[in-house]
């Protein structure tokens, strides 16, 4: 026996709506799915905003994939599970810019970050990882960096336009050290810091 004509709309609404993609967030004229899949895992988009240069520009969009949203830094470091801070280069008025820049940044926002017992502990894990993103070489606007957490798959991996570079580098504390790169109280960007914990900034 045949369905009635509405239950049929109404069967075929509910297909179309399990078809459909995760929603995005706009930001900055990009497009950020605000759920994704990363190492069997769902994440949920916490939050997204620019690292601002000089005369208001922006040097790239960030945006970070957690298990559960969080407000505060602490909470985002403490869960266990796959993570992901996504860098997208939108830096204009150059042709591009050597991944050295991020290095800097790493080493400054690392050790003003951790404590001297955790600075020791992931020192040489901060060596690997900027030696991995030092061979990228330089990036351009529109490249697209994503630095995951796969615990399962042996720590945190580096692709640069969906070509992973170097081996993973184990470990959570290592991966928190990184975060506070960009979430810490300590030489981090105050405005970017504030959006990708999900605030208005």
């Amino acid at each position: 026996m045949s369905l009635p004509i509405r239950h049929r709309v109404a069967a075929l609404a509910l297909l179309a709506a399990a078809c459909l993609p995760a929603q995005a967030v706009r930001y900055e004229g990009q497009d950020f799915p605000d759920t994704l899949q990363l190492g069997g895992a769902d994440l949920q988009l916490n939050g997204v905003g620019a690292k601002v240069f000089v005369m208001r520009y922006s040097a790239y969009l960030g945006a970070l994939y957690v298990p559960q949203k969080a407000s505060t830094p602490e909470a985002i470091y403490a869960q266990a599970g796959p993570k992901r801070l996504e860098l997208r280069i939108t830096i204009p008025l150059v042709k591009d810019v050597s991944t050295q820049e991020f290095v800097k940044a790493i080493n400054k926002g690392v050790a003003s970050n951790c404590s001297p017992t955790e600075l020791a502990a992931v020192a040489e894990r901060v060596k690997q990882f900027n030696a991995t993103i030092s061979d990228v070489g330089r990036v351009k606007k529109g490249d697209v960096l994503a630095i995951d957490y796969l615990p399962d798959q042996g720590g945190t991996t580096l692709t640069v336009n969906g070509k992973v570079w170097g081996k993973p580098i184990e470990g959570q504390d290592f991966y928190t050290a990184f975060l506070k790169v960009f979430l810490g109280s300590q030489d981090s960007d105050g405005r970017l810091r504030t959006r990708l914990l999900g605030q208005a900034g």
